[in-house]
């Protein structure tokens, strides 16, 4: 059977219906990418897929024993729990398996008959195997690794959840579901709040993994790398595809060509056949070929397919912008901090007509506060930030959507920012962000989030001038309005400046990266893979030269680093030479009970039970030659570590 399996799904919203009668079987390994466009209903299929939520009708099948996690795009409840410990209560049945230790030892401590005794003595010593097992593979090496590359560091270990801001929260959800190693992964837009070195790291996670997958997500790139099967939710209901985003779109290009190839041939054959009964139908002589040709075309009606109606995208064409001096803006002993600690100090940088700068670094690295000081929404501590002459600068914040006047209509919010423009320009505007007709009278406050964005986006690009500043502008975009923005931006001729985690779209358009980390800023000309390029080599250069003798100093910092990686070393294997021991013990103990029963005459009155007792004497023994084993190891290891011992 399917890990999942949709039969006959239907949703609906009112009088509109979202998708009817769909199915989907979801093996394991499969990797699915849900594509479509904004309000087809990718999120809500991936909620009833994850038992999250009800359809209006079909069903969703679970195969047995089959664990489905699921990531949404918004964080629900905020756990009090600190974050390493979030993150390993997510293990799997752990939480069953120590009740269940729990209970043996109370039925164990009560038994009074040796022989109940031993029983559960045998099955509480299995049930302490299983949760080391569990250990080995839930332990909290695993969490503080997935922590770490989902961009946490040591300090943030022991915070509580509820102390970090939403999108750490939603890392630190993204964080226990990795941890508990289901069998299914359902993932809404999981990149929307992590940097490019945070999205290449799940890459490599998800790489490295047997999971299925389900995602949707408007980034191509990411969707090219790890699916290979489509569910595309179109106009006329759900399609899937055998293939990567790439070869679908190619795929459903070329079907849409023929189908509007057979019905424009249809048409013209159709024109054809009406004129000559119209031509004819009088005449008594052709009466019966007129008649024959009527048939023909019902019938060629009842065959033919109408070709679907296409997805609406965004489509937006930049006038020439106005042509700007060579430095388009120059920052000069720039320092800016939240608090008592500097973000930026000191900080001095060119920005030249006609590049494209893709700001790069870790969350909380300041890209966005950067891009927030060179449009001026953010006042410098010291030094300043100078336009050149005749600069017209726009800019685009991540949460812009959110400051939308309550109240006010799509036409009015777009209108806003430009009053002198006319009624026309400003619709033509709105219709190439998909508000066309009576929609854009829609209040801002009943739109969803990818249609807020879309407004906001829209009173930005009214008249984009010649610097354009975005921060994360494909978020909440479909997959393929997110392409067609990118494209309308690789034909935009002024200067562009923009952060994004979309690795589609820093590939697509940046020419230089800038990579903020630690206040200062790292400039690195060419294009990311490029940049990429240059960080392979340098991985390499510094294998090579760890190699090599090092510097008095660095060989004294190095020296330190070993001895306290020895001395954790050192800790660890003392805890389990000790956790060994106690094993050893039990054993031993296990062992002696089961020889002193089986040294009894009556043991052996009733052969089933002399059997039985047989075949447990043997599995103690064989557990603890090994055990035996794993602490002779470990003492070994502990002594090689141990100076002086």
């Amino acid at each position: 059977m399917p890990y999942l399996l949709a039969d006959g799904l239907s949703l609906r919203y009112g009088p509109r219906v979202l998708f009817e009668d769909a199915h989907l079987s979801i093996e394991a390994k499969d990797r699915w990418g849900v594509v479509g466009p904004n309000g087809a209903g990718k999120s809500s299929l991936l909620e009833i897929l994850a038992g999250r939520k009800h359809p209006d009708g079909g069903s969703v099948h679970r195969a047995k024993d089959v664990r489905v996690g699921y990531l949404a795009q918004e964080h629900g409840e905020v756990p009090e729990a600190r974050l390493i410990e979030h993150i390993m209560d997510g293990a799997p049945g752990k939480d069953a398996l120590e009740a269940k230790i729990e209970d043996v030892e109370t039925e164990l401590a009560a038994a009074e008959e040796e022989s109940t005794q031993v029983e559960l003595g045998g099955l509480l010593g299995e049930l302490h195997e299983e949760l080391a097992d569990m250990d080995t593979l839930f332990g909290r090496h695993e969490a503080e690794r997935i922590a770490m590359g989902l961009g946490f560091e040591l300090p943030d270990f022991g915070r509580s959840i509820g102390a970090f801001s939403g999108g750490w929260r939603m890392r630190a959800a993204m964080a226990r579901l990795l941890f508990e190693r289901n069998h299914v992964l359902i993932l809404d837009e999981p990149t929307n709040h992590l940097d490019v070195p945070t999205v290449e790291w799940l890459s490599d996670f998800i790489d490295g993994r047997p999971m299925t997958l389900l995602l949707t997500t408007h980034d191509p790139s990411f969707l090219d790398r790890h699916v290979n099967r489509i569910a595309s939710l179109e106009v006329d209901g759900l399609e899937t595809f055998r293939g990567n985003y790439g070869a679908f779109v190619a795929h459903r290009q070329q079907r849409l060509e023929e189908l509007q190839n057979r019905w424009e041939r249809f048409q013209r054959k159709k024109k054809e056949i009406t004129g000559f009964i119209d031509r004819f139908r009088a005449k008594a002589s052709k009466a019966r070929q007129a008649a024959s040709k009527e048939k023909m075309i019902e019938k060629l009606e009842d065959e033919l397919v109408e070709p679907p109606r296409p997805r609406r995208t965004i489509s937006i064409r930049f006038p020439p912008a106005p042509r700007s001096p060579q430095t388009v803006l120059h920052a000069k002993g720039l320092s800016f901090g939240y608090g008592e600690d500097p973000l930026f100090q000191g900080l001095d940088f060119e920005v030249r007509r006609g590049q494209r700068i893709g700001l790069l670094g870790v969350n909380g690295s300041g890209k966005s506060t950067l891009l927030k000081l060179m449009a001026e929404e953010l006042t410098p501590g010291e030094g300043q930030v100078e336009l050149g002459s005749g600069v017209k600068r726009r800019y685009f914040a991540q949460h812009q959507a959110d400051t939308l006047r309550a109240g006010s209509s799509i036409l009015e919010a777009v209108w806003e920012p430009m009053p002198e423009l006319g009624m026309t320009e400003v619709r033509s505007l709105c219709g190439a962000f998909l508000f066309q007709d009576d929609e854009v009278e829609k209040p801002i406050d009943v739109l969803s989030g990818g249609e807020r964005a879309r407004v906001a986006m829209a009173r930005v690009l009214i008249r984009p001038g010649n610097l354009l500043l975005l921060d994360e502008p494909t978020n909440h975009l479909d997959t393929d309005s997110a392409e067609r923005l990118i494209d309308s931006l690789a034909a935009y001729d002024g200067t562009l400046i923009f952060i994004s985690h979309s690795l589609a779209f820093v590939r697509r358009l940046a020419t230089t990266l800038w990579v903020v980390n630690g206040g200062r800023v790292q400039v690195h000309p060419g294009s990311f893979d490029d940049y990429l390029a240059e960080l392979a080599e340098a991985r390499g250069s510094r294998r090579e030269a760890s190699r090599s003798p090092k510097p008095d100093k660095a060989a004294r910092m190095e020296a330190r680093r070993a001895e306290k990686a020895k001395e954790a070393e050192r800790r660890r294997l003392r805890r389990e030479v000790k956790a060994s021991e106690l094993e050893v013990e039990a054993l031993e103990t296990q062992k002696a009970e089961l020889e002193a029963i089986l040294g009894d005459p009556e043991a052996h009155a009733d052969p089933e039970r002399s059997r039985r007792l047989s075949e447990q004497h043997q599995d103690v023994e064989r557990r603890l030659e090994a055990q035996l084993e794993a602490w002779t190891d470990l003492v070994s290891r502990l002594e090689a570590v141990t100076p002086g011992e």
